[in-house]
């Protein structure tokens, strides 16, 4: 077995990798969020859907208004049910929204607004 035989074998396509860990629901949609540059592997740039992942690559991909940080433990040779899928990685930290915050509510009827407090007087007699 050659050298360039043994790297291939020891890694696997990222698109094929999302859909066996079951984070999309299909391979092309693993394609497709590849191409519009929301995963990318360790510190580089967005990343190609054929890119090789190995073992201990750190995949970030943004979904579903979150971002999700995995580290790759196994590659896997199938799409099997859910709990083999969640051995193919790690989640050290949880998901984070990427959504603004909401703004507080704020009451419409503030009681310290001056027209407030003469109608309310108004309407009590």
């Amino acid at each position: 077995m050659t050298e360039a035989t043994a790297r291939q074998e020891s890694s696997l396509r990222l698109d094929k990798w999302l859909w066996f860990a079951r984070v999309v629901k299909t391979r092309s949609l693993a394609t497709r969020l590849c191409a519009a540059g929301c995963v990318s592997i360790g510190h580089n740039g967005p990343a190609k859907a054929h890119h090789p992942i190995r073992v201990g690559d750190t995949v970030s991909i943004e979904l579903r208004q979150q971002r999700r940080q995995m580290v790759v433990r196994a590659l896997g040779t199938r799409r099997g049910p859910p709990a083999e899928a969640r051995l193919l990685y790690d989640e050290p930290t949880p998901p984070i929204s990427l959504r603004a915050p909401a703004e507080p509510w704020i009451s419409l009827f503030d009681e310290g607004d001056d027209a407030f407090s003469d109608q309310r007087a108004t309407h009590s007699l």
